[in-house]
């Protein structure tokens, strides 16, 4: 077992992980124990939005991992390498098939067949986490400049993620354009109404 893991053993036995959102189904006992934590945070306790429930789960986990660590890390003293651990922590639970360089199917978006590559976290469900978990740092009086989740640690980590994702798995992550609405043309552009006939 690789020296990020190795600390690891005893945090969640069983962790389940959706490409979409990382953390959203985790265990009952992680849960248990991380919402149990959750007294101490700065979150409102009205109805949340998906995106804040999700950030708040994504916070209570991290914590979890932070409080799970050997040694036990406190918030305040974790650093882009710690997130980096915690990153490649749950690549264990991916479920997105990365081609090695020796596989027949590297590059290839839709193999025909199964092959033994590795399941890894997909490079936009880690980049979506990374900025939750860079705003909740904020909200709950973490100060910007020492934020370790806008380390340049973590985000030139993720561009290697993405990269080499784009090449393993042929798929490109260049961002789509929006297409603009049709717009209506103004009085000025439409050709005035033909003349009424002559009355006779």
């Amino acid at each position: 077992m690789d020296k990020y893991h190795s600390f690891t053993m005893d945090i969640v036995p069983q962790v389940q992980e959706v490409d979409s959102s990382i953390t959203t189904n985790l265990t009952t006992n992680m849960m248990t124990s991380a919402s149990s934590s959750s007294s101490s945070t700065s979150f409102p306790a009205t109805t949340l939005s998906r995106y804040e429930n999700q950030k708040r789960r994504d916070w209570n986990t991290f914590g979890q991992y932070l409080r799970n660590h050997r040694p036990p890390l406190n918030l305040s003293r974790c650093s882009g390498a710690h997130v980096l651990e915690f990153l490649r922590y749950l690549d264990q639970f991916g479920k997105t098939k990365v081609h090695t360089q020796l596989c027949p199917f590297f590059g290839h978006p839709n193999p025909p067949a199964l092959c033994p590559c590795p399941l890894r976290q997909a490079w936009g469900s880690l980049d979506a986490l990374i900025g939750r978990l860079r705003a909740a740092y904020e909200e709950n009086g973490g100060k910007p400049e020492t934020n370790p989740f806008g380390a340049r640690a973590v985000r030139l980590y993720l561009r290697e993620v993405r990269d080499s994702q784009a090449k393993a798995r042929g798929i490109s992550y260049e961002k789509k354009k929006r297409k603009r609405p049709p717009q209506l043309p103004t009085p000025s552009q439409t050709s005035p109404p033909p003349p009424p006939p002559p009355l006779s």
